[in-house]
């Protein structure tokens, strides 16, 4: 039976998920500041996540709402701005009768600094910057509000138009520390949406879970193979990334859900995007 969805502030992934929605029979709505144009299947709206006024007209008998926003800035007013009084305004302006599960798409950035550990689930978050605080905030104010919910907390995302990374390593700025090192967790973006896509689908499922591939790597060991792949100058030795904690993240229990990874390694994600990318400049 097809579903009625919303994604509420559909950048790059919400429309992937979108796309995987469309193609199994699904009626898929589509909310952005500006749309773009086109008849792609999605069904479009403007509105804006944190006017509550322009989201009186939303459709009716919208039975899913997958939340994926991305705020403009790295900045504390708008983090809250999005995805607490973002999430709150939409919650309110849906039909409550109809609506029967939330998708809330999180971060890894709730969690804090835990060495070589693994990370789950059951694991305490202790965000160690503001956006993993506003973050876990807006998801303990879901987990109040009475309908259906999923958090999905993603690791780093990668893929197609996200290689700024490959850039910093070509232009010789990516650093990274080799003692202590420092654990790094990626998805790919179409794993990601897959994730979402599959999570919305299951009749039982857990609140939470761990969106992240199978293979976290040192960060050090990453950018090498990175840079060798990208032809870029051997990587420095530097301090790890501000406000992101080392952990080893686990997938055991979306996998466990029945999930399939396309990109389980990034190594060989980042290898195809820059073979693609080399054969799309000849």
């Amino acid at each position: 039976m097809s579903e009625r969805i919303l994604i509420a502030g559909c950048g790059d992934l919400g429309e992937r998920v979108a796309r995987r929605l469309l193609a199994q029979g699904d009626e898929v709505y589509a909310l952005r500041r500006r749309p773009p144009d086109g008849d792609d299947g999605i069904r479009w709206l403007a509105a804006d996540l944190v006017v509550p006024a322009t989201l009186a007209t939303l459709p009716a008998g919208i039975t899913q709402l997958v939340f994926p926003p991305a705020p403009d800035a790295r900045q504390p007013e708008l983090y809250r701005a999005v995805f607490l009084d973002g999430l709150r305004n939409m919650l309110d302006a849906l039909d409550a009768t109809s609506l029967q599960r939330v998708l809330f798409v999180s971060s890894s950035a709730v969690y804090g600094e835990h060495g070589d550990d693994w990370v789950d689930e059951m694991t305490p978050p202790a965000p160690p910057g503001f956006n993993g605080e506003v973050l876990l905030e807006a998801e303990r104010a879901l987990s109040k509000h009475p309908v259906d919910s999923i958090i999905l907390r993603l690791a780093g995302l990668y893929g197609p138009g996200r290689l700024q990374l490959i850039e910093r390593l070509r232009n010789g700025q990516a650093m990274a520390p080799r003692q202590p090192r420092h654990w790094a967790n990626r998805i790919h973006v179409e794993d990601a949406a897959a994730a979402i896509v599959h999570l919305l689908g299951l009749r039982i499922h857990q609140s939470l879970y761990v969106g992240v591939d199978d293979t976290p790597l040192p960060l050090d060991v990453l950018y090498d193979e990175l840079a060798v792949l990208a032809g870029a100058p051997p990587v420095l030795t530097g301090p790890a990334p501000a406000g992101v904690g080392s952990k080893r993240l686990s997938n055991a229990r979306l996998k466990a859900g029945g999930f399939c990874f396309r990109w389980p390694d990034s190594r060989a994600g980042y290898a195809a995007l820059l073979q693609h990318a080399t054969s799309a400049a000849r």
